[in-house]
């Protein structure tokens, strides 16, 4: 199949490692050009210096006045961009009885503000040359809330209904937004929340893990890889009659339709 990347100026914030780096490669592997962006500066260069054609820009993404840094270093690198990438870390774990304006101010600030802050500078141009994808990395938490990370569940699910009402807005436009949701993808992230399910509750992370594979219809974890895919379809130019949608890529782990 014929992507109709090549050519393309894609941003991949969050890709120093895990799911953001293995998307960041999968879009540069179709001839994609590239931007990885993350707070670790050394990291991300080196890993964009392994791409054909990418750069890394360091940045830490909770300021303020970083999306629109960030978008200036895109477009300074290689032009406007056509397919933006959401892309972060998820906040901590804790239960919704648990959490205090603060920590929920934080969560959609993180998970919801800077993303909208980040589509809202890149969309004005796509819908002017009528192409553009806009693929969000969500979580299975949207569809199905997960225990013990209620912060998660908050930010992403605002995202989730900013992305949704977007996409009837600018689908006439040639500009798709659609988000993938990741179930137990097998990176550091989850290794975190494994760790931390099994010191709540007094077990090991291996039978944490094992407990939560054996939930999973597939029977593993998937890989960044598996996952990366999904979004590659999704901003290649086949995928321009789905938008407004939200793909699983979490081996059947979510029983809903």
């Amino acid at each position: 199949m014929d992507t109709g990347l090549e050519g393309k100026n894609v941003l991949v914030p969050g890709s120093s490692s895990g799911i953001g780096l293995a998307i960041a490669t999968a879009l540069a592997a179709e001839g994609a050009n590239v931007v990885l962006a993350a707070r670790r500066g050394e990291l991300v260069a080196a890993e964009a210096a392994k791409l054909p054609s990418a750069v890394g820009v360091e940045i830490d993404m909770s300021d303020d006045g970083a999306p629109a840094t960030l978008v200036a270093e895109a477009q300074k690198a290689f032009g406007p961009v056509d397919v933006l990438v959401l892309n972060s870390g998820g906040p901590p774990p804790g239960t919704a009885a648990g959490v205090d304006d603060e920590q929920v101010m934080a969560a959609v600030h993180q998970l919801l503000v800077q993303h909208q802050r980040l589509t809202s500078l890149v969309l004005p141009g796509m819908r002017e040359r009528g192409w553009g994808r806009i693929v969000a990395v969500g979580s299975s938490g949207i569809q199905s809330p997960l225990p013990n990370l209620a912060l998660s569940n908050i930010g992403r699910a605002g995202l989730a209904g900013y992305l949704k009402t977007l996409a009837a807005e600018v689908a006439a436009d040639g500009v798709t937004v659609n988000m993938v949701l990741p179930g137990r993808i097998d990176t550091d992230r989850v290794g975190t929340i494994d760790a931390n399910a099994a010191k709540r509750t007094g077990r090991s992370a291996e039978e944490v893990r094992a407990e939560s594979m054996a939930s999973i219809p597939a029977g593993r974890y998937g890989s960044p890889d598996e996952f990366a895919a999904a979004v590659t379809f999704l901003a290649s130019a086949p995928a321009s009659y789905i938008t407004g949608e939200q793909l699983r890529c979490d081996g059947g782990m979510v029983r809903a339709y």
